[in-house]
């Protein structure tokens, strides 16, 4: 189960990434324009919010990244950054768009149950 636990870390961290670049770089780009389904006003009027949301989707995914290289050792760090991006998760969904229950908290709940195992 170790093996499994760590792949879906990497995974949610090379997410977040992705969700990194997205809001930092793309927000008003086809791509994030597409991804987040907005139209170009309103995207011109909240880059400078977007970028700040993909540093902090930048620093779960360091979290999480710096948690997997501690190897063994790193279960309480992926366990920590594992439940901020549930709660990102869960507050985006209730807050902002559904979807993101699916795209960020479950996921990150797949992964704190794999590493309860």
């Amino acid at each position: 189960m170790s093996l499994a636990a760590d792949l879906v870390v990497l995974l949610i961290a090379l997410l977040h990434v992705y969700i990194l670049v997205l809001e930092m770089f793309l927000w008003d780009k086809p791509r994030g324009l597409k991804a987040f389904g907005i139209t170009p006003e309103f995207a011109a009027q909240t880059r400078v919010l977007a970028a700040n949301q993909g540093l902090y989707n930048g620093f779960l995914a360091a979290g999480l990244l710096w948690g997997l290289s501690l190897g063994a050792a790193g279960l309480p760090v992926k366990t920590f950054f594992l439940l901020c991006v549930l709660a990102a998760g869960l507050y985006g969904a209730a807050t902002a768009n559904r979807r993101i229950l699916f795209i960020q908290a479950l996921p990150a709940a797949v992964g704190l149950a794999l590493l309860a195992f």
